[in-house]
């Protein structure tokens, strides 16, 4: 089993942590991780862009000049693709971009980007994450302290509203919920940061 040191707010090692090598010790499959992260960005994607054709763009209906004796070239509509203001020929249109990914290969996934992260040196668990007030100089305290730089996401096992409200002011300094979890966020940030209940609700849920 993986042994990780467990770190409180100011940097300092207050344990040490056995980790689940079902969860923190997967082997990696990276064909896994690209789908489960080509799968994630097409599900946020809208589908909505939408373009007109040259039967849908008003006006055009009137032959524009004559088809012969004029010298120019011949034309049927002023909404041809090729005129100004004319329709699109292969522009986007309304579409599903949604994908399927089971739950197995979801699963699979997430506790891989765990494993490589750890691999990585690039996860680490402090006891709790708890601040005296919602102040942003609390967070960056502990950025430094804790030496993950100002790409983290912290994981933590309920809502923290009061760790959430300090670090958004940082554009990428995230926290979510182990409920929260998917393969995608984990592989973003640079640095993961779970807390001990965390890690224990990780290895609960994905460790079966």
């Amino acid at each position: 089993m993986p042994t990780v040191n467990v770190y409180d707010l100011e940097g300092q090692i207050v344990g040490e942590l056995q980790l689940s090598d079902k969860v923190f010790g997967s082997p990696i499959n990276h064909a896994l991780l690209h789908q489960a992260i080509v799968t994630f960005e097409a599900n946020q994607r809208a589908g909505t862009a939408d373009t007109k054709t040259r039967s849908q763009v008003r006006g055009g209906g009137r032959k524009p000049w004559r088809q012969k004796g004029t010298g120019r070239a011949r034309a049927g509509t002023i909404r041809a693709p090729h005129w100004r203001h004319g329709g699109v020929v292969f522009g986007p249109h309304p579409r599903d971009f949604s994908m399927k990914f089971p739950r197995k290969m979801r699963r699979a996934a997430l506790r891989q980007a765990l494993s490589a992260k750890l691999a990585s040196d690039e996860l680490r668990v402090v006891k709790e994450l708890t601040i005296p007030e919602i102040k942003t100089k609390h967070v960056l305290k502990a950025l430094d302290t804790l030496g993950v730089g100002r790409n983290v996401l912290f994981i933590t096992s309920r809502p923290n509203e009061t760790w959430k409200l300090a670090a958004r002011n940082f554009g990428h300094v995230h926290t979510i919920t182990t409920d929260n979890l998917n393969a995608y966020n984990l592989l973003r940030y640079h640095q993961i940061v779970l807390d001990t209940d965390a890690v224990a609700r990780v290895e609960e849920v994905f460790g079966r």
